[in-house]
């Protein structure tokens, strides 16, 4: 019960992050706006272990775990909030919805999880063909809608590389203890990347620009963050992935209703084929799992 219910708090936050991001970007940047999350984020999460009296362990495979989760929070999500400048906030969930596809390939080369079936292989296919028709849609709205799509890919490419990589340490650490380790390594990186190219406070912060990044940092980081590891901890690196199956229609409806963002037919057929592909990638894995319980099943 406590794994559906993180599942389903997880699928909310990931629908409404991508808005949320691009409204703590729009006026004091994004270097600002990705920095101060994660600021508060550490705070929150430093005051959350100080009442539990909880501490962090320091072997090895503790370390290497953090600096997986690392590479995730700093290079995947520094990379997410530069994207959302160029492209609506509800196309971020639907190329995250391209993870699954990645994490089972790095999992059947890293991990040995699956094999890759013709019918996988057709669902890489599909994802593929979604995501072309979603830079023909990128095309029109200028140059540099492509260069958020690429983004997004490379941002979910690290995300899935983490992922697999934290499996494949084993270290069994705590989720609190995987994102405040991970943070901690995490937020100098951050906070050297805005005074390098940056290093101004802004001007102005409207409300919406303030609401949204508390938001995402003391709800998204500190709770999605620790929830999402929780997740990763008790499934497999693909399961936890699957979860951006969910949220693309969610966070496009969200998109276009409060931001006023397009939501066109070749959008929705991008949408759809990346979605088709997950949703074939998850069968072939479920029916794989009924024939070998039932051919056990025979023998006994």
């Amino acid at each position: 019960m406590r794994i559906a219910l993180a599942y389903i708090f997880v699928v909310l936050l990931w629908a409404t992050t991508p808005l949320a991001i691009k409204w703590s970007g729009e006026g004091p940047g994004f270097l600002f706006a990705v920095t101060s999350r994660m600021a508060i984020g550490m705070v929150c999460l430093l005051l959350v272990l100080t009442v539990l009296r909880r501490s962090l362990a320091w072997h090895r495979k503790a370390w290497l775990t953090y600096l997986a989760v690392a590479v995730q929070i700093y290079g995947s999500m520094i990379i997410v909030y530069w994207s959302a400048q160029f492209i609506p906030s509800g196309w971020i969930s639907v190329i995250f919805g391209l993870a699954p596809l990645m994490t089972a390939l790095l999992a059947n080369l890293l991990l040995k999880e699956h094999h890759l079936s013709f019918s996988k292989f057709c669902a890489y296919c599909l994802g593929v063909g979604g995501l072309y028709i979603m830079f023909g849609t990128a095309l029109n709205l200028g140059e540099s809608a492509t260069l958020g799509i690429v983004g997004i890919l490379l941002a979910t490419l690290l995300q899935s590389v983490g992922a697999v990589w934290i499996k494949q340490i084993k270290a069994g650490l705590p989720a609190l203890a995987q994102v405040s380790g991970g943070l901690g390594l995490a937020l100098p990186a951050y906070l050297i990347t805005w005074g390098m190219v940056d290093g101004q406070w802004p001007e102005t912060l409207s409300t919406v620009n303030i609401a949204a990044i508390a938001y995402l940092g003391m709800i998204a980081t500190t709770i999605g963050f620790s929830l999402y590891y929780y997740l990763l901890t008790h499934l497999s690196a693909v399961r936890v992935a699957l979860i951006s199956l969910m949220t693309p229609v969610l966070a496009l409806i969200l998109g276009h209703l409060v931001n006023h963002e397009p939501l066109n037919e070749q959008i929705i057929t991008g949408t759809s084929l990346i979605l088709a592909a997950l949703v074939m990638h998850e069968m072939v894995d479920r029916i794989a799992l009924l024939k070998l319980k039932r051919s056990n099943a025979n023998k006994l």
